[in-house]
């Protein structure tokens, strides 16, 4: 879909994941979430995500619509990095007051958050991941493409 060598800029990101410039700054600015391709160097510099980056900004969007607070998610997508093998689009997210477990396509579940019951609401990933890749496909073609800066 995206080469190394290209990337995607902060308002794209937002408007391919619906989160707020603001949000996308404070994300990058508290290590949530940081542009794989091309850092923040200071006032005025440009920030440039990864795919990868950008599907990670979208499972945090739908976590926070889900009713999650922020530090939840942080948690939630914390060991999302650390415990997901399997591609995303395969998952699903299983939300509770008092924790939150992957569902896994092979029936493998992990305790992201190491407690509780109560289920509110399911994630599933499959959708977060569709609705990026079709918002990417819907982007002008000329504002896909950001090169690496030297």
């Amino acid at each position: 879909m995206t080469s190394p060598t290209t990337g995607f800029s902060g308002p794209q990101v937002c408007r391919l994941t619906g989160v707020t410039y603001r949000q996308l700054d404070y994300w990058d600015r508290t290590g949530l979430v940081r542009p794989s391709l091309v850092a923040a160097k200071g006032s005025g510099s440009k920030r440039t995500y990864a795919y990868a980056d950008i599907l990670e900004v979208k499972v945090i969007k739908s976590l926070l619509d889900a009713g999650l607070h922020l530090t939840r998610a942080r948690q939630a997508v914390d060991c999302l990095r650390l415990n997901l093998e399997a591609e995303l689009a395969s998952a699903s997210l299983v939300l509770g007051e008092n924790g939150s477990v992957l569902a896994s396509s092979d029936g493998e579940l992990v305790d992201l958050l190491r407690g509780g019951q109560g289920v509110f609401n399911i994630v599933p990933l499959s959708t977060v991941v569709a609705e990026l890749t079709n918002s990417i496909a819907n982007e002008p073609e000329k504002s896909k493409k950001v090169h690496r800066s030297a």
